[in-house]
């Protein structure tokens, strides 16, 4: 009778904890990326919004009511008619009132202070206060 014995064995508790540990790693470097690549697609569509996406709205709002909202009336006045404007505003234009993708209103300005003869469009970033990481249509 020929018995035959297997050359395998199985993986040692050492090889496990090695592999574990590995596994661990490169957990680790994947969640704490994760953050940057996240951030950078809010910034990408904030910069987005302030430089594509609003602009219709305000050019349809600038056509039939004759200018761009004045400051005080703000973003607000692409959803509802402001005062003394109801008979020319032909909106909605906006659903709602737009929010950063850090849950942060828009700010606007017209005339604006860095696109002189159009208005400033921008959000606060991350931070949510004017600094230098804002993101704005100039």
């Amino acid at each position: 009778m020929n018995k035959h014995y297997s050359n395998t064995r199985g993986m040692s508790l050492i090889e496990i904890l090695i592999v574990l540990a590995l596994i661990a790693v490169i957990a680790t470097l994947v969640i704490t990326n994760v953050q940057g690549l996240f951030s950078g697609g809010q910034e990408d569509v904030a910069r987005l919004w302030v430089n594509e996406s609003i602009e219709t709205p305000l050019a349809a709002y600038r056509i039939h009511v004759g200018t761009y909202p004045s400051t005080d009336e703000g973003l607000q006045a692409l959803v509802t008619a402001p005062e003394g404007k109801e008979d020319r505003w032909r909106g909605p234009y906006l659903k709602k009132m737009p929010v950063d993708p850090w849950k942060n209103p828009y700010q606007y300005r017209f005339p604006g202070e860095k696109n002189k003869t159009k208005y400033d469009v921008w959000s606060r970033g991350p931070d949510g206060i004017d600094s230098d990481d804002d993101i704005g249509n100039w």
